[in-house]
């Protein structure tokens, strides 16, 4: 089984580019905000708990992601690969992950690092909230936020990866055909 993290700052392009990859490479696609926004959404127990980080620009508790990434193997044991989006954000997440893949004879083939300047997140993002309307992508202030929580808690997870020879950096600057064949161009190399 393929198994891909796709990882970056917030606004770095994960999303669409996760889209991209799941398509050429028939895997399926998990992204642990859309999850969230879903429960939200829906206002579940775990949406109204999830809620109030989200607000605030930090990220969301490791046992409610483990829980929600451990059902998401249970359910999809027979696919042939996945790409996960935002997961894992935490060395804790990391660790239990490789636990929970191992648990199915599985492990992580490669996490896909993509680069972007922060100026150039910050101007994503604010783009990408007044087209969405979503109020987390409208303040700068909580933007700022979001990228240093990622550098100070998320970043370290390259580490984890990079320490197994599973870390892989691309330009996440650049059409989006240019950073789709940078992440291709990486994946490729791992897909045994």
């Amino acid at each position: 089984m393929l198994n891909i993290i796709l990882f970056g700052a917030p606004g770095c392009g994960k999303g669409t580019q996760a889209a991209r990859i799941k398509e050429k490479y028939n895997i399926n696609h998990i992204s642990t905000g859309d999850v969230i926004r879903g429960e939200i959404a829906r206002g579940t127990e775990l949406g109204k708990s999830m809620q109030k980080y989200i607000e605030a620009g930090e990220l969301a508790p490791d046992s409610i992601v483990i829980g929600m990434i451990r059902n998401y193997i249970n359910e999809h044991k027979d696919a042939t690969g996945n790409i996960f989006d935002g997961f894992p954000r935490t060395t804790a997440q990391a660790e239990e992950f490789d636990r929970i893949l191992a648990e199915e004879g599985d492990d992580v083939n490669v996490m896909v690092y993509m680069e972007v300047p922060e100026e150039e997140l910050v101007k994503r993002i604010l783009l990408r909230g007044k087209e969405s309307g979503r109020a987390d992508d409208a303040s700068e202030e909580i933007i700022r936020n979001r990228i240093s929580v990622y550098r100070d808690q998320t970043a370290v997870v390259a580490g984890h990866y990079d320490r197994q020879g599973k870390y892989e950096a691309v330009n996440g600057v650049g059409t989006m055909d240019e950073v789709f064949d940078r992440i291709c161009a990486v994946i490729d190399r791992y897909n045994k």
